[in-house]
């Protein structure tokens, strides 16, 4: 009896590397076999990683009223209710008020999810910016010669995967395990998770959120700059902003990072890009990142339905107008510029509600919330 069990499992395990499923054994020992149902902010020691590195770390300064203002009922019982880790709020370039949930403090490192979207773009920005990228119009078949070859392909621009008009046939789909978003997380190769996708529509017709857009854009860059991702985002950011740790960029077998996802980082840290958009691009006086690319970052797209811009999610239709880098489960740097302020929370809230609109409930209600609360 035992010959047949093994022999019928080596055949199912030869079966799923032929139809190109291998990954999936990678992804239950992730989840399944630690007690996880799906992918998990505490991820970034399971995989191989570029570090992210800092040199001269510059610590938040705190606001008179740092954690002297209690945070109200309803606030409270939202974050606990959503499995939140951290709480943070940044008024006027200084740290207001910070907390932490279920075991998690100021040095811990957690999952970005796809708030490396937004990442990814200003890398783009700041390719630009120096000359190593000439246009963001420039056609993505200029750098890979294969996509002149793929029916549509020819006509895909940088600016095209920046705002999410890519056209790909890439189904955003996160539960689903034989879907796209799984065989780029748990996969060897991030080439041949994205490279072999065929487009469904034209690009820079119709707006679609697709991860497979952000890490197509991310092996652009990387080709351009001629270094790894995390190295440039170290030269360019992490040690102009200061950052208080060292982070991690979760890569795949050869080393292109996950640029759709999967910097671990925490949450001082986190906050620390959302002050750099509202302070327009400067840190101490000095322009980090272009001003005219953090407005086009965070100008809402006519294909969106003004909801979406270039890597980070608009809400204008809020009364209290703000903008935010999103990661599945709940990661959120926001940005209230009437208010001069920066909201982080990190957590995994499992099955997010969200608008009719595609964004979800918690923003709006936090945005709120908080800047009534801190007024």
């Amino acid at each position: 009896m035992l010959k047949y069990f093994i022999g019928g499992a080596a055949a199912t395990v030869a079966l799923s590397y032929f139809l190109g499923y291998d990954y999936l054994f990678s992804g239950i020992a992730k989840t399944y076999l630690k007690g996880k149902s799906s992918a998990n902010i505490d991820d970034g020691k399971l995989f191989p990683s570029h570090i992210i590195s800092t040199e001269s770390p510059k610590l938040w300064e705190e606001d008179a009223l740092y954690n002297k203002i209690e945070l109200p009922k309803n606030i409270v019982d939202d974050l606990t209710h959503s499995n939140t880790a951290s709480f943070l709020v940044i008024k006027n370039g200084k740290l207001m008020h910070e907390q932490y949930w279920n075991g998690y403090d100021q040095l811990s490192k957690t999952n970005s999810f796809s708030m490396a979207k937004a990442v990814t773009v200003m890398l783009l920005g700041k390719a630009l910016e120096e000359g190593k990228i000439k246009s963001i119009d420039g056609k993505f078949s200029d750098i890979f010669e294969a996509f002149k070859e793929r029916e549509l392909g020819h006509l895909l621009t940088l600016k095209n995967l920046a705002q999410m008009e890519a056209g790909l046939d890439w189904d955003e789909d996160y539960k689903n395990p034989f879907r796209p978003n799984a065989k780029a997380y748990y996969g060897r190769s991030l080439i041949k998770a994205t490279f072999s996708k065929r487009f469904k529509t034209e690009p820079g017709t119709r707006f679609e959120y697709q991860s497979g857009s952000t890490q197509l854009l991310g092996f652009a860059v990387r080709e351009m700059i001629g270094q790894t991702l995390a190295s440039y985002l170290s030269e360019k950011f992490w040690i102009p902003l200061g950052m208080e740790q060292n982070a991690e960029w979760s890569v795949d077998e050869s080393g292109m990072e996950k640029t759709y996802c999967c910097i671990h980082s925490n949450s001082r840290d986190f906050a620390k890009l959302g002050q750099l958009f509202l302070d327009d691009g400067k840190v101490d006086g000095v322009q980090v990142l272009n001003s005219d690319f953090i407005e086009q970052m965070r100008t809402p797209t006519e294909k969106s339905a003004k909801i979406y811009g270039m890597g980070l999610w608009i809400n204008h239709d809020n009364p209290v107008k703000h903008y935010y880098f999103l990661g599945l489960q709940g990661q959120y740097i926001i940005m209230v510029p009437d208010h001069n302020m920066v909201i982080v929370r990190t957590g995994s809230y499992e099955n997010s509600p969200k608008n009719d609109r595609g964004r979800p409930d918690q923003v709006k209600f936090l945005v709120n919330e908080t800047v009534n609360l801190f007024k």
